[in-house]
């Protein structure tokens, strides 16, 4: 059943990795996909449309005003409106505080936190007009475990959250849902190029979890569907932790 034919998501990140997959799940509901992100989106877009929806591809660095400006003005050009954004870009270094400079504080926070304003400035209000609008905002389980060595990283997954509680209150009565999607840690693209399976968080997490083996990108994407469709109507301001059962509260 295609429960997103007609709409058109933009996702954030999603050139590969988990982005991709919650692109690819998206388009095999029904909705038109815009790749947002640094990287190249076309092989993406590829697996979009060998699901039979349209996509685009266009070049975005979350953290710049302009730049989100800029896709969120090509993806209006080419499907007339955006209903659905999901934005999953982040990076995610592992730093001690004591090891830690302003500027890669200042990085974190903006490419994570200062993005989800860039993008909702631009995407809302046309959102708030059509009265239906899905905004799904990726943070992580790590802000209720409150783990060492990544303060930056999760302090700005702690804003992404109460920024989702604040605006969903906000545009409610204009049938737009704001929620989050919190991960554990998740087997990618990005984090496989990182020192997780070096320092052996991926079975450090695991073995924390109730369902005690890594989380993988296809465990995200019926969160992401739900939350995105018409049954998730009257769910806003959540966050739904979808991590194995790490957290249990």
């Amino acid at each position: 059943m295609a429960t997103h034919e007609g709409r058109t998501a933009l996702v954030t990140g999603a050139a590969a990795g988990i982005g991709r997959a919650y692109a690819k799940r998206l388009a095999e509901d029904g909705a038109n996909v815009v790749v947002a992100d640094i990287a190249d989106g076309a092989e993406t877009v590829g697996l979009i449309e060998a699901a039979g929806s349209a996509g685009l591809a266009v070049e975005c660095d979350v953290s710049s005003a302009e730049a989100v400006a800029a896709a969120a003005a090509a993806a209006k050009e080419r499907f007339g409106t955006v209903d659905i954004l999901v934005h999953n870009a982040g990076i995610y270094p592992i730093c001690e505080f004591k090891d830690m400079t302003f500027e890669e504080w200042r990085q974190v926070l903006a490419v994570n936190l200062d993005s989800a304003f860039h993008l909702c400035h631009e995407l809302l209000p046309a959102m708030r007009e059509q009265a239906w609008g899905r905004v799904v905002i990726i943070s992580s389980n790590t802000f209720h475990a409150g783990i060492g060595g990544m303060s930056h990283y999760i302090a700005s997954k702690g804003g992404l959250i109460g920024f989702v509680r604040s605006l969903a209150a906000e545009v409610g009565e204009e049938g737009v849902t704001v929620n989050s999607v919190a991960p554990s840690l998740v087997r990618s693209k990005g984090t496989t190029e990182g020192p997780h399976e070096e320092l052996g968080l991926f079975e450090f997490v695991a073995q924390g979890q109730a369902i005690k083996r890594t989380e993988q990108p296809e465990d995200l994407v019926g969160a992401i569907s739900f939350l995105t469709s018409d049954d998730a109507a009257f769910i806003t301001g959540q966050t739904l932790c979808v991590d194995g059962g790490w957290v249990r509260a």
